[in-house]
């Protein structure tokens, strides 16, 4: 597990497949009002791509719930598509497409996988292209659906963080808060869920949008915490002492902003114990496919295509 690559380094190789095979660009504004389905950071992705846009957001746990709340305009017509997003286009995506056309809705998968159970029942799929790594990164994965919308420059985005420099005593800190700009709030979430996986019990993360920031997220002030501003003020956060602020371009959007917070995540991995590496190989051959009913295992570093 020793050769299971860090987080940062997935992100700089992501950037660079990127470079080479650039997203297709999706067009967004040939859904009005539909349903955006996803698990974990799929769901977040969707936050993202319809950001600004009317949509109804829902996941593996209140989808059900949902769209029967939602039947009266469905069939009143006022609701008529829904977009399911799983990098693998297995687990829960699968009953997701056949339950929203149940309801008679048109769905759209994207996916990394163009020959998932969900691209045979979905109305259509979006495909698109990813590199190899390890289970629940998802770098490639999403930040291509990310620019995929947005059309950003990787090359940009590769120059922004190999000229970023963290502080010298970055590694002997015991814990990292990130606060964004609150139009990249739906970033924080996906921030969480690295928190999760990487580090689990072991919690070494946090991450808010300015706005939640301020309520009361911050009382006690410490010298053992890095609090990380990227393109936002700090003056009201953490201590004083033991305070970063990362200036971003006035234009970086969400995959600018995706690429450089993971890849500071990635060094934060990259300076602790092996959490991930430890156990990840457990996870993927034992308890993490049982959760699901499965006995056939998940693949530790997942491939590419």
């Amino acid at each position: 597990m020793n050769t299971i690559a860090n987080l940062d380094e997935i992100v700089l190789q992501t950037i660079d497949f990127f470079n080479q095979n650039r997203p297709p660009k999706i067009d967004l504004d040939s859904y009005s009002f539909p349903f955006v389905i996803g698990s974990g950071n799929a769901y977040n992705t969707g936050t993202i791509l319809f950001s600004g846009r009317a949509a109804i957001f829902a996941d593996e746990s209140n989808f059900r719930t949902m769209i029967e709340a939602y039947r009266p305009a469905i069939d009143k017509g006022l609701i008529t598509q829904a977009i399911v997003i799983s990098a693998s286009g297995e687990k829960d995506s699968v009953w997701e497409v056949e339950l929203a056309k149940k309801y008679g809705l048109k769905t759209t998968l994207l996916t990394c996988n163009a020959d998932s159970s969900a691209a045979k029942v979905a109305d259509q799929t979006f495909a698109y292209r990813k590199i190899a790594e390890p289970y629940t990164y998802n770098t490639s994965t999403y930040l291509g659906m990310v620019l995929s919308s947005t059309q950003e420059s990787t090359e940009r985005i590769r120059r922004f963080i190999e000229s970023l420099t963290l502080p010298e005593n970055f590694s002997a800190y015991d814990d990292y808060s990130f606060i964004l700009p609150d139009r990249f709030g739906s970033i924080c979430p996906m921030l969480d869920i690295k928190n999760n996986e990487l580090f689990g019990p072991f919690s070494l993360l946090r991450a808010f949008p300015e706005g939640h920031a301020r309520h009361a997220k911050f009382v006690i002030p410490s010298e053992r915490e890095l609090i990380i501003g990227v393109g936002t003020a700090l003056e009201h956060f953490g201590h004083p002492d033991h305070r970063l602020i990362i200036e971003v371009p006035e234009d970086a959007s969400f995959g600018f902003v995706l690429a450089l917070t993971y890849f500071i995540t990635g060094k934060i991995q990259a300076s602790k114990p092996p959490y991930f590496k430890d156990n990840i190989e457990n996870y993927c051959l034992d308890y993490g496919p049982k959760a699901y009913g499965k006995t056939e295992a998940f693949d530790v570093i997942v491939p590419g295509n």
